[in-house]
């Protein structure tokens, strides 16, 4: 090698970036598909297809890329000035033991965590076992009838219930009554939540309860404080007014306590955290409602059901109503998109693991550490209050003499007032911690053993456990390390995640999720920081905070960004929020039209029913574009009235439209706020900045653009950003002043999973957050190139290009061959693909978006499938195959019915198995056939099968 062709030590540090590893083709596959698609360079491309008028001048201002090395440096230095205290602080926050084989083999596994949420059900089998065994969980423990999976947390969970009481009981009031006992984040959630909706809180103690006439009661058991009471008669005087009875409870606790529907609760609600999910700064938790069966079809929230598959035998679903807000739209009584389905799999496993004597012992073991740290500071003088499970409300004490002592020996806790606080023991207490605790207060406990011998149980006599919970096999058989690692392992291969295969969603961005980025979540600088720790001991996370909101606000050009809310549908609602906070700030309270196109999102028009809006649609044309002048007759109608208009841009059919610069222009003039869905940011990033070009607010999916992975249904993050007019009505702060509340239960949502979002834009810096716009862009239209010849793309934006998604429409082939495509879908199953969005924004269709994550290699593949499914369909055409008994009307196709002794179909086994040769050497077999969604519609059962249906089924 010549000194003139040596390459540089800056050419050789390059191959080191970790841009080459995000972005999927190389350089050599980027020109040949540029060449494909008609473009010679990347920026050509990019000036084809995004329209001048929003495109930005100036390079991102963000540092360069790093190195994965250095980032992982640099985050860990940030993770170091974190402090990791011993946590007893509790309000629904406690330490646990993440079970290692569970740590390591689900939350960081990409098999459970590149996952998709489960709506192709033959595909996801194994996620919805685990969910069912969730919500079976949930409902045995809570005494209820059926339970969802999940929700976000247990503030908006109690939200939920509010909501649901009120379209469910039989009483007119409009008052909810709240007891005092309740969790401070969950006061503040019900304030943010009931406002809008006109319901009228009332926050009392509880023996006012019964004399109020309210359409529900919301009671907290054990309360905030520890106490745990009896509320049989006061169920009983609700119900006998009308209204419906909601509680907010603790599963480790109902263990051991009377389950809440045993003494007249309707509806339950809480947080599944201390089920081996640590405390991560406040989340991501899986929350959980369960509820009479009466119930059900108002339930909010994702619910797995299980029908039947086309061979008879038992299968997973989802159940109609999870979807509700894009059948309903400004109709929806929710607007719960994203659940939290990674955390609610964590969850499930540990009861799983630990069965239902495990869960006794460890609530037994935290319950007696309680009693006795009690007995022994009583022993001191010190006042305790009575009937207590784990938490212990400590009275007439000098508190923050107490907390100095705390602090100085790396102890937190409860923070209640001048005279009192909280303590709140958990599985981790230890014997030394007992002895730490009782010496803050000045109490020597003594030798344990004694005390322990001579210390009673605090649980009420009345409400001590005598039902049995968790009865089925699941929960009784996987107890050792071997048989629970092979259970998740095969649960994990039923299932298609992106470890496997390309999942081409459009609207959903599944793209890499790098080991590097996930790295620093399970470090426990990051994961073991209680989301009430004093700010001195948080001093990392609010420099990873900070740091990641100026970045956001450097990719979008708005003026400020809140991390609160911790799904996007969250932040839509933070959005509005902070649009209707801001007219009334203005005196213009009477502003609460949102216009929204037809084309929307569903969360967009349930999120502005949550606020109080009235939602009127406006049209688009024929090529799927905003019908601009129908927005500018609304917008002069409701002149007076116009709150809002929420757009999604690009646009939900994949184009960039010409006009969003005049659709702002418009909006403005009559004295409207712009909304812009951020679902699709990752056709903007580096690119264009909706902050820039007029719009207001957006907000923002970090599940989707900045890799923070989708667990097969959650977690999310969908923070919000606004301009600086908009800054002062961003979500509020547990305890702090703001004219909107709380939308989230942490001030900082989901925070121990921003680590992700952070490492991505630090190690892709301003040049590779830009290609990576551009090869995405790249991407979408190499696919609609190639399928050109065989599938029509829908809708076209300028040049005939689209933007990051393209929409393949196949209702003509239905017409003339009955193949839908779901016929598609479920084909496409047979060459281990995962499906496209399935007749979404147009019925019919198929909405793909491959991301710049994908090779070349991947998208060809993915085009063969394609093209091979093409031919099926021309063969059903030309009377080759038969137009009911063909591959595509009967997959996917199992194993068990390509090898079985029997085969009664007119096409062969080995068109079904092996459509392309290439899947002989690789193959997926789907666990289950098509599944009979009508069945189980009509059947709904939502909890772990029966042993004996599998028996059965083998019988016949």
């Amino acid at each position: 090698m010549s000194q003139n062709t040596r390459p540089s030590l800056r050419q050789l540090e390059h191959h080191d970036a970790f841009i080459e590893r995000h972005i999927g083709p190389n350089d050599a596959e980027i020109a040949h598909m540029l060449g494909v698609v008609g473009q010679p360079s990347l920026e050509a491309l990019t000036d084809a297809i995004v329209p001048a008028s929003i495109k930005s001048a100036a390079p991102l201002a963000l540092p360069s890329p790093l190195t994965e090395v250095e980032a992982l440096a640099k985050i860990r230095a940030i993770a170091g000035r974190n402090q990791v205290f011993r946590s007893f602080i509790g309000q629904g926050y406690y330490g646990t033991h993440t079970p290692n084989v569970i740590l390591r083999n689900i939350l960081e596994n990409p098999a459970w965590y590149t996952a998709y949420t489960p709506y192709q059900a033959e595909i996801s089998q194994g996620r919805m076992e685990a969910l069912i065994n969730f919500q079976t969980l949930c409902a045995d423990l809570t005494g209820m009838e059926i339970a969802n999976a999940s929700l976000l947390d247990e503030g908006t969970a109690a939200a939920e219930a509010m909501t649901l009481a009120k379209r469910s009981s039989k009483s007119k009031s409009d008052i909810f009554f709240v007891s005092r006992g309740v969790h401070p984040q969950t006061l503040e959630l019900l304030k943010t939540r009931a406002e809008p909706l006109g319901i009228v809180l009332q926050i009392g103690d509880d023996s006012e309860a019964a004399g109020v006439d309210a359409f529900g009661v919301l009671l907290q058991y054990p309360n905030t404080y520890g106490q745990i009471s009896d509320y049989a008669a006061l169920a009983d005087a609700v119900h006998a007014r009308g209204g419906l009875v909601a509680v907010a409870s603790d599963l480790l606790a109902l263990t051991l306590i009377a389950a809440p529907g045993e003494w007249g609760a309707d509806i339950v609600v809480g947080n599944s955290q201390r089920f081996g999910v640590p405390f991560g700064f406040g989340g991501p938790h899986a929350a959980f409602m369960a509820c009479r069966d009466a119930y059900k079809r108002s339930m909010p929230g994702r619910l797995i059901g299980v029908s039947v598959d086309a061979e008879g035998k038992p299968a997973y679903r989802l159940t109609l109503q999870t979807r509700e807000q894009h059948i309903r739209r400004e109709k929806a009584t929710s607007n719960i998109c994203t659940a939290q389905v990674l955390l609610a799999v964590m969850a499930s496993m540990y009861a799983v693991y630990h069965g239902p004597d495990g869960l006794r012992r460890i609530a037994a073991r935290v319950h007696r550490c309680s009693a006795m740290l009690a007995a022994a500071l009583r022993k001191a003088g010190i006042t305790v209050g009575p009937d207590f499970f784990d938490t212990l409300h400590v009275v007439g004490v000098d508190a923050e003499a107490i907390h100095a002592k705390a602090e100085a020996a790396r102890i937190n806790l409860r923070r209640i007032d001048a005279g009192s606080l909280g303590i709140s023991l958990d599985e981790t207490v230890t014997r030394e911690d007992l002895v730490a605790l009782a010496a803050l207060f000045g109490a020597d406990p003594g030798d344990l053993d004694a005390l322990d011998a001579a210390t009673p149980d605090a649980l009420p006599a009345g409400l001590r456990r005598t039902t049995p919970f968790l009865q089925h096999p699941v929960f009784n058989t996987h107890h050792s390390e071997h048989e629970l690692l092979r259970y998740m392992r095969a649960l994990a291969d039923k299932d298609l995640a992106m470890d496997r295969t390309m999942i081409p969603l459009g609207s959903c961005t599944m793209k890499l999720n790098a080991t590097a980025e996930m790295i620093p979540v399970t470090w426990p600088e990051f994961a073991n920081i209680h989301p009430l720790a004093p700010a001195a001991q948080i001093r990392g996370y609010k420099e990873l905070i900070d740091g990641l909101e100026q970045m956001l606000v450097e990719c979008t050009g708005y003026d400020a960004v809140s991390l609160q809310p911790n799904s996007g549908a969250q932040g839509e609602y933070a959005g509005l929020l902070a649009i209707r906070a801001y007219h009334r700030s203005r005196g213009d309270a009477h502003r609460d039209v949102c216009l929204i196109p037809e084309s929307a999102h569903g969360t967009n028009p349930a999120s502005a029913q949550m606020c109080g809006m009235q939602v009127v649609v406006t049209k688009c044309d024929a090529n799927g574009n905003v019908d601009v002048e129908d927005i500018r007759r609304a917008a002069e109608k409701y002149s007076e009235r116009l709150a809002a208009i929420m757009i999604t841009y690009p646009s939900t059919h994949g184009v960039f439209e010409e006009d969003v610069v005049r659709i702002c222009e418009i909006v403005h003039a009559h004295g409207g706020q712009v909304y812009t869905d951020g679902a699709n940011m990752n056709a903007l990033v580096g690119v264009a900045k909706p902050g820039k070009w007029g719009s207001d607010v957006s907000h923002l999916n970090l599940h989707k653009t900045f890799c923070i992975p989708h667990g097969g249904g959650g977690p999310g993050v969908g923070p919000c950003a606004v301009k600086a007019h908009l800054a002062p009505f961003l979500p509020g702060t547990l305890g702090g002043e703001n004219p909107v509340g709380m939308v989230s239960a942490a001030n900082f949502g989901s925070a121990s999973i921003l680590p992700i979002s952070w490492m991505y834009v630090t190690l892709m810096g301003a040049s590779g957050l830009r290609k990576a716009t551009q090869v995405a862009l790249l991407n979408a239209n190499y696919i609609a190139k190639r399928l050109a010849p065989h599938y029509e793309t829908l809708y076209t934006g300028r040049n005939g290009l689209v933007a990051h998604e393209c929409i393949l429409d196949l209702r003509p082939l239905k017409d003339a061959t009955g193949v839908s495509a779901e016929d598609v879908a479920k084909r496409l199953i047979d060459f281990g693909f995962h499906a496209p969005t399935l007749s979404f924004p147009v019925a019919g269709t198929l909405m793909v978006e491959p991301t710049e994550s994908e090779s070349q290699h991947e998208l060809d593949r993915f085009i063969d499938a394609m093209i091979e499914i093409r031919e099926e369909i021309r063969a059903i055409a030309d009377g080759k195959l038969d137009r009911e008994d063909n591959p595509l009307k009967h997959a996917p196709h199992t194993a068990t019915m390509v090898c079985g002794s029997e085969w009664r179909h007119a096409y062969p086994r080995e068109l079904a198995a092996f459509p392309l040769a290439t899947l002989r050497q690789q193959k997926y077999w789907p666990p289950v056939a098509r599944v009979d969604n009508v069945y189980g519609d009509k059947n709904i059962m939502c909890a772990c099968i029966p042993v004996d249906a599998y028996k059965e089924t083998a019988d016949a």
